[in-house]
């Protein structure tokens, strides 16, 4: 877990409470806060990863509909989580938080220019969002954690499929939010 940075994915208003609603998300709301909390008492890096998007993107108007337009209230992260002037959000329009975003060049100028080695993923959605920010940051080399009860998905079986794919596929730890923290504090 040395020189790891935690990303958040997505924990949105249109994805918690809005326009593409995840009843599944209220439940790994808590495990989060908890997470990011841990994260920055031990001096890991807290980055969200968000969906801004464009009314004219591919995603917005081929597949999903309106959500997360940028600069709207559904674009902004949910209460509970809310970035602390420390942390770094980083937006995308896509479902990967690398692709054609600042992602990858912070990550590699964290640890005084070292570079994070490990990826600690938790949001929404196990099988679309988080998958393919795990894919980039595996085909980038870094290390990838998934907090099992820091993902979710809009049901049970796309989430237990995403989990199993981004171990088999992209060597992911799977790891409670409560391994994660006590990880954390060994490194402190």
């Amino acid at each position: 877990m040395n020189k790891s940075a935690v990303i958040i994915i997505d924990m949105l208003n249109d994805f918690v409470t809005g326009d593409l609603k995840c009843e599944r998300a209220k439940h790994i709301i808590p495990n989060l806060k908890r997470l990011v909390e841990a994260a920055r008492k031990h001096g890991v890096l807290v980055i969200y990863s968000n969906d801004a998007h464009y009314p004219n993107d591919f995603e917005v108007v081929q597949r999903w509909g309106k959500h997360a337009i940028k600069g709207t209230k559904g674009a902004e992260v949910i209460p509970e989580l809310k970035p602390t002037e420390k942390d770094f959000t980083v937006e995308k329009r896509t479902y990967s938080g690398f692709y054609e975003t600042g992602l990858d060049p912070l990550l590699r100028s964290l640890y005084n220019g070292e570079g994070a080695k490990t990826v600690i993923l938790g949001g929404l959605h196990t099988h679309i969002c988080v998958r393919h920010t795990a894919a980039d940051a595996f085909f980038r080399g870094y290390n990838i954690i998934i907090a099992n009860d820091g993902v979710e998905s809009f049901t049970q079986e796309d989430h237990e499929q995403g989990l199993k794919y981004l171990e088999y596929v992209y060597n992911a730890k799977i790891m409670t939010v409560d391994e994660i923290i006590k990880e954390m504090s060994k490194k402190a």
